[in-house]
């Protein structure tokens, strides 16, 4: 957090940064993993320092690392192999629509692509504050969980969103996730969240607790034309970039 923090400071420079990176070793290891993904290599030039990868992702893309980081060490360690497995599927799930929300938004939806990712990324966070809370309330993943799913993690989900200063625009777009519906043509930031929720290869064990759509009502949304195109060849002919960037993004 104080890295993200630091970094939020529009005069914070650029060798600041650096430092505060090259400080915390995960968050390092995922800034020079992420600078040499197809996503932002395509010159594939290898990086093999923090300082370089700095520049070349800038200081929002560092920032919306930072704050990946905390949202998948907010789990903390699960007592059980039960709840570590839930945690490893979620942040697996994180990373596919954080990835693929970066492609819609460059393809499909002509938002910013990095403010989709950053969505991507926070779309699950109140999931992940409760992992963290079920040592201290067993029972709160129990098959029950599934009758208050979208009202209890929204509730969290809007306090945490708050506590790490998600801009506002974020923050109606993971609103749009909870309880709002896909619309077609998509446009919006929430729509491309959307979108990369349901094209996710990984679901979020979470929501399958609850109702989500049958993978025949995913297959016809796949299967929509987008202009010239359809979200099939537009996922195929992004693949190299989005299984690269996903892969960045495990932390």
């Amino acid at each position: 957090m104080k890295v993200r923090q630091a970094l939020d400071d529009p005069d914070c420079h650029m060798d600041t940064a650096v430092k505060l990176v090259q400080a915390e070793p995960l968050l390092s290891a995922r800034v020079v993993s992420v600078a040499n993904s197809a996503a932002f290599n395509r010159a594939r030039r290898e990086i093999t320092d923090v300082r370089t990868s700095v520049l070349r992702l800038g200081l929002l893309t560092v920032r919306l690392l930072a704050t990946a980081l905390v949202a998948r060490q907010m789990a903390g360690e699960p007592a059980t192999q039960s709840d570590q497995n839930l945690a490893a599927q979620l942040w697996e799930h994180t990373a596919h629509v954080a990835s693929i929300s970066r492609v819609i938004a460059q393809r499909v939806t002509n938002v910013d692509p990095e403010t989709a990712m950053f969505a991507g990324i926070v779309h699950e966070i109140g999931g992940f504050y409760l992992l963290s809370r079920v040592q201290d309330f067993p029972g709160l993943l129990d098959d029950d969980y599934k009758d208050w799913i979208e009202v209890g993690e929204a509730e969290v989900g809007r306090a945490v969103l708050k506590v790490l200063a998600v801009p506002g625009p974020v923050v109606e777009a993971v609103e749009e996730y909870w309880f709002g519906y896909l619309e077609m043509p998509p446009r919006t930031l929430g729509d491309t969240l959307l979108l990369g929720d349901k094209l996710a290869p990984v679901s979020s064990p979470l929501h399958e607790l609850g109702s989500r759509e049958t993978r025949d009502d995913i297959k016809a949304i796949v299967e929509l034309a987008i202009e010239d195109e359809t979200l099939t060849g537009i996922l195929e002919e992004s693949s190299e970039e989005i299984k690269s960037l996903t892969a960045a993004l495990r932390f």
